[in-house]
């Protein structure tokens, strides 16, 4: 299959899987074994990533610890979609120089978005000296070379050139639990919205080999894996630079033929690229989970604009109709940013309208945080910070009051959920989710757990349903 985008040699992933085995004959030589702390910010997809970086990580022999406490190794993989989640990560980051000191010989690594931004990269430079390695998602497959590097010639090594990035296949994984696991499809984003950062930091939209993706999915439905989520910054851009007609609804239909007892969840979906092919697809395909998050943002069409979003509120708004004509009970989340540069109060309303129109599930909203080099950044914004917050929290009180309203709809029926977890409240030992995604407390045997099962729903909140099998 011809593409255009640039893959990995497998003589290359072979040359970091020598690596790997070099510092495991090292590490072996220690009198006690090596430890290695990943922190993970962000998105699914830093999710995703840290689980590569967990996988080379123990090929290199060391043993996961979940505490960067007495850590040998610690590798901090951040987000770069906020301001707060940067200085998060600076404070996190400049509070490990103490450990440092009482062990010169522990590395520190940063490595994701950030650390593709080069004014991150710099202060990082100049302030940060505790930092021994520092490198962007590109290089993410690199990393056992990287990290040789450093504990070789104890030198600090920065990586963090810009790349558009290519398909790196055959690293290793170390996945976080056994009945949930994240399927990466696609890698960086070609939108360019007015707002955001990624495009800048995870370089262009790179589609993996669909036979690829359905080998990834086949293993884990075999290993038990119950609930399967297709990762993208833009799912419904997948396939773009392949050729053979592959898309994004071809291959959720083909993932959801693959044998075995899981749903499929994907995100995220880029409204201007969600096809009603893709509609017909996930309401015909059982392991199709009934969800989808679709990202608005602004409910104005002015506002869409200036965000380089290229859909309008209409165009939104009959995508919703033609999903729930397909799929009447679908799940439906989105994100919504309040305040972006030049938004009126009485612009602000139409976002209020919108989720009034549609009624989301949930709602993850954000006021809006200027990133260095983007567009936006540079757009006047007279609105003061006072008034962003009024309308920012007028819109969490008309999404909760929604959320709840949705939520009581499920008292009563019977939803076939999948058992993932132990509750926190002794009054609630287990914890299961919808096929639409939503939470459910409620008690029974923790042998349940990684099974599906019938829950009556008897309660909810405005976060979460409560039920009993």
């Amino acid at each position: 299959m011809k593409r255009t985008t640039p893959v990995i040699p497998a003589e290359e992933i072979a040359k970091q899987k020598e690596y790997c085995a070099q510092l495991r004959t090292l590490n072996a030589q220690r009198p006690i074994p090596p430890k290695a702390y990943v922190d993970t910010y962000g998105c699914q997809q830093n999710e995703a990533d840290s689980e590569l970086l967990r996988g080379m990580l123990c090929e290199m022999g060391y043993e996961i610890t979940d505490t960067d406490r007495g850590a040998d190794v610690i590798v901090i993989n951040t987000c770069a979609i906020r301001e707060h989640a940067e200085q998060r990560v600076f404070g996190n980051v400049g509070a490990l120089v103490h450990g440092k000191r009482k062990n010169p010989d522990q590395i520190i690594c940063l490595c994701g978005c950030m650390a593709q931004e080069p004014h991150v990269a710099d202060r990082l430079k100049q302030s940060y000296r505790h930092v021994d390695l520092v490198f962007g998602p590109q290089r993410l497959w690199r990393f056992p070379e990287l990290l040789r590097r450093v504990l070789l010639r104890r030198g600090r090594v920065f990586e963090t050139a810009p790349d558009d990035g290519a398909i790196a296949e055959g690293l290793p994984v170390r996945r976080s639990g056994r009945l949930k696991a994240w399927v990466s499809i696609m890698y960086g984003c070609n939108n360019f919205c007015s707002y955001c950062i990624v495009p800048y930091t995870r370089g262009r939209e790179r589609s993996r080999e669909p036979e690829i993706i359905l080998n990834e999915i086949r293993e884990l439905a075999a290993q038990g894996y119950r609930d399967i989520t297709l990762l993208g910054q833009n799912v419904n851009s997948y396939g773009r630079d392949l050729e053979g007609g592959w898309d994004f609804p071809r291959l959720l239909e083909a993932a959801a033929a693959v044998p075995g007892d899981f749903l499929l969840r994907f995100m995220t979906s880029h409204p201007k690229d969600a096809t009603e092919r893709l509609f017909d697809v996930m309401a015909r395909c059982e392991k199709a989970a009934p969800a989808i998050h679709l990202p608005f943002q602004s409910g104005n069409n002015r506002v869409l604009g200036a965000m380089n979003r290229r859909y309008t509120r209409e165009q939104y708004l009959d995508k919703v109709r033609a999903l729930r004509a397909r799929i009447p009970g679908v799940v439906l989340t989105s994100d919504v940013i309040v305040g972006f540069p030049g938004e009126t109060t009485e612009e602000f309303e139409d976002t209020l309208s919108l989720i009034e129109a549609v009624r989301f599930d949930a709602l993850f909203t954000f006021l809006y945080s200027p990133r260095r080099g983007t567009p936006a950044a540079e757009l006047p914004d007279p609105q003061t910070r006072q008034e962003k917050s009024a309308n920012f929290d007028r819109l969490v009180e008309a999404q909760n009051r929604i959320s709840l309203e949705k939520h009581r709809a499920y008292i009563g029926t019977a939803q076939r959920c999948l058992i993932d977890g132990a509750g926190e409240d002794p009054r609630h030992g287990l914890t299961a989710r919808t096929p639409g995604g939503r939470l459910v407390h409620l008690d029974g045997d923790p042998a349940l757990i990684g099974r599906f099962a019938d829950i009556k729903i008897t309660d909810c909140s405005t976060w979460a349903l409560f039920g009993e099998l």
